[in-house]
């Protein structure tokens, strides 16, 4: 198998002849190719709340998957805190899973509360199912934060993309550490 671990700056796959990348300044450059998730089983769930960015952090999310390869099923909840639990019962049947949702600050101390339960949620997730879970929750403090990180036209970040990279590339590297 080909490591999926590559240097180069191209996002989009339809740009990349060589895979599908993520990579940003600061961040790993993390390569998938198409075929390099062939047989795996991914499931891709995203809250409803701000469907504007919601669902297209959704539909990357399912294009990277397909892209390179994996069998994927999706489902959608209602709001970010429904998404561990959901993840939860998801990590019993697939091979990776990918969480996507949006939470924009508010006035109140709300928005500290739920950013904190959903990361610790599906960190625990995955750490208890022993499952790799791809976290594309966006927490921004504006709706155009948002907007600029959902992958979608004149964006600068696609992080439903990035979410399923990392946990498809996860879960390779998962079944490589398996197989020693």
């Amino acid at each position: 198998m080909r490591s999926p671990l590559r240097s180069n700056k191209t996002r989009n796959p339809q740009e990349s002849t060589e895979g599908i990348i993520m990579a940003h300044d600061g961040v790993a450059q993390v390569e998938l190719h198409p075929g390099d998730a062939d047989g795996m089983r991914v499931a891709v769930i995203s809250a409803l709340w701000n469907p504007d960015i919601t669902d297209q952090l959704h539909a990357r999310s399912i294009e990277v998957a397909k892209v390179a390869g994996a069998l994927v099923a999706d489902w959608r909840v209602a709001g970010a805190l429904e998404l561990p639990v959901a993840v939860a019962e998801a990590c019993e049947s697939y091979d990776a899973v990918v969480a996507n949702g949006c939470v924009i600050e508010g006035e109140t101390d709300h928005f500290r509360v739920v950013c904190d339960s959903v990361t610790y949620g599906l960190t625990r997730v995955a750490l208890d199912q022993r499952t790799p879970v791809g976290n594309g929750v966006l927490t921004v403090s504006t709706h155009q934060q948002a907007v600029d990180r959902a992958g979608g036209e004149n964006a600068k970040e696609d992080k439903g993309a990035d979410a399923a990279i990392a946990a498809i590339h996860t879960a390779l590297v998962m079944r490589e550490i398996g197989e020693r």
